[in-house]
């Protein structure tokens, strides 16, 4: 429901933030609220998890953290304090390279995440979640391209490769051709 808010910090506490924008607080959940000050001009990037007796918003610095936890709460039996856990002790990266690598043990590390649930993690998203640099999963156009590619039959590696090479700034069109360019050299 809501994409982003862009205000002032005006209180931080253990748990969460209050952004103010246009005279209201926002009260927001966020993995690391003490990387704020307070009086910041903020925009944080959020999700709206509705439940039949509680509505909460989490909030996050930048969108490939925010995509990460809704990957997490895509999984069987992950819930956002879960997801919030382990987006929160740990870089992206570091949790796809385990994820992809069907590390285990390093997810049990996360609080509320038991042997179970990390191989549910693994089993649901082990090849879903793709890398294009150090610490960013593919932006929105990216994750386009990639599908498209898939349905023609290219695989993750060669997918990955291909996004790296090309221009994410142009229409889906224009990139997909571009990435076809750089994939049949």
């Amino acid at each position: 429901m809501y994409g982003y808010i862009k205000g002032k910090i005006t209180k931080i506490v253990a748990e969460y933030i209050i952004v103010e924008n246009n005279g209201i607080g926002y009260q927001i959940i966020s993995p690391s609220p003490y990387d704020y000050e307070i009086d910041d001009e903020v925009v944080v990037f959020t999700y709206l998890h509705v439940r039949e007796d509680i509505f909460l918003l989490y909030g996050f610095k930048d969108t490939e953290t925010l995509d990460l936890f809704k990957k997490l709460l895509s999984v069987s039996g992950i819930g956002p304090k879960s997801a919030l856990s382990i987006v929160a002790a740990s870089n992206s990266n570091d949790v796809l390279n385990a994820i992809e690598n069907g590390d285990v043990k390093y997810l049990t590390k996360f609080p509320g995440i038991g042997n179970k649930s990390a191989q549910q993690i693994i089993l649901d998203l082990k090849g879903k979640l793709i890398v294009v640099n150090e610490n960013k999963l593919i932006p929105d156009i990216g994750k386009d391209v990639s599908e498209a590619l898939l349905a023609l039959g290219y695989s993750k590696v060669e997918i990955a490769k291909a996004i790296k090479h090309i221009n994410l700034d142009q229409k889906i069109e224009l990139a997909v051709k571009e990435a076809l360019v750089w994939l049949l050299k």
